[in-house]
C-alpha cells in the first residue's frame, strides 16, 4: 500500500465534508470508490457497529438518516496523517426529528485508494 497523497487527500476530505454538512449525497458519493465502505459508529455487525458497502448502499443510510435527523454538522475537524490511514477528529452537532440534541465528539479513520475515499470507519462519544 503506497503513502497518501496529503495534499490530494486534503482536497478530497474538504469537499467530501462540505458535501455532508449541506446533505448533498451526490457530492459524498462523488469522493468516494465505488466499493467504498462505511464502518458507522453503531449497529449491529459485529465487531464494526453497521457497516454499509457500495455507493448505492451509501445512498440509501444517508436517506434514511435524512428521515430521522432534522440537522446535522459536523465541525472543529482536525485531521492526523498516518502513511496509508487519515484520522479526522470532529464535533458533530444537530438534532433528531423527535428533538433530541446530537452534540458529541467523533473520530474517523480514513482508507484511500485511486485517489478517493476507500473506507470511513466512524467512531462517536457516548454521551449517557
Amino acid at each position: 500500500m503506497s503513502a497518501i497523497d496529503r495534499d490530494a487527500a486534503i482536497i478530497v476530505l474538504k469537499a467530501f465534508g462540505k458535501a455532508f454538512n449541506s446533505g448533498d449525497i451526490d457530492g459524498i458519493l462523488g469522493q468516494v470508490t465505488d466499493d467504498f465502505e462505511w464502518r458507522l459508529h453503531e449497529g449491529p455487525d459485529t465487531p464494526d457497529g453497521r457497516v454499509v458497502k457500495g455507493q448505492e448502499a451509501v445512498r440509501g443510510a444517508l436517506e434514511a438518516r435524512a428521515k430521522l435527523i432534522e440537522s446535522l454538522r459536523f465541525s472543529e475537524t482536525e485531521l492526523m496523517f498516518g502513511d496509508n490511514h487519515i484520522v479526522g477528529r470532529f464535533r458533530a452537532t444537530g438534532a433528531y426529528k423527535n428533538g433530541q440534541i446530537i452534540d458529541v465528539r467523533g473520530t474517523d479513520i480514513y482508507s484511500f485508494r485511486d485517489g478517493k475515499i476507500s473506507i470511513k470507519d466512524s467512531y462517536w462519544k457516548r454521551i449517557t
